[in-house]
């Protein structure tokens, strides 16, 4: 798991007031199509091939664009419970649970939160039996709520809340 990144208050206003719409619009482009030509960019932004893609190398400079991904479909690899696991625990456990969750692959993304629970897993498993293992190690570290997702919306672009914050 990487190292989260420190992000001063100040640092953060500087880079969404420098955005401007067509900043917005490209992230938008991206964030839907990530495998979209800086030629297609510029096309469907109004600039040429050079600017689009000039515009993607400051917003990658930045940190605004921090990499590209592949978006892979768990249930096409088997994985075909998807789950929620809510862990409370004490401070002196959590570097503990933060270990044991990076080591177990069914994992695919943790948050810490406030709250009366300290960890969010978001998890895939090929069988309920693997998620009651799973739920079963993470609860050695205090109570676990285990919630079944019945569905998986596709996540929104925040490209239109800088623009409210301009």
């Amino acid at each position: 798991m990487a190292a989260a990144q420190v992000i001063s208050k100040k640092m953060v206003r500087t880079t969404m007031e420098s955005l401007d719409r067509i900043d917005r619009d490209i992230l938008a482009l991206l964030h839907a199509e990530g495998r979209l030509t800086g030629a297609e960019i510029g096309r469907r932004v109004g600039l040429s091939q050079p600017a689009a893609s000039a515009r993607i190398q400051r917003l990658e400079k930045k940190g605004v664009i921090t990499g590209y991904r592949a978006v892979i479909d768990p249930a096409a690899l088997g994985l075909n419970i998807h789950a929620v696991i809510r862990l409370r625990t004490t401070h002196a456990q959590l570097s503990r649970a933060l270990d044991l969750a990076s080591r177990i692959p069914e994992v695919a993304s943790t948050l810490r939160v406030t709250g009366e629970d300290c960890l969010i897993f978001d998890v895939h498993c090929p069988q309920a039996g693997r998620l009651e293992e799973v739920v079963d190690a993470l609860a050695r570290y205090g109570p676990v709520t285990t919630s079944l997702v019945l569905r998986a919306y596709p996540p929104r672009s925040l490209t239109d809340a800088t623009a409210t914050t301009s």
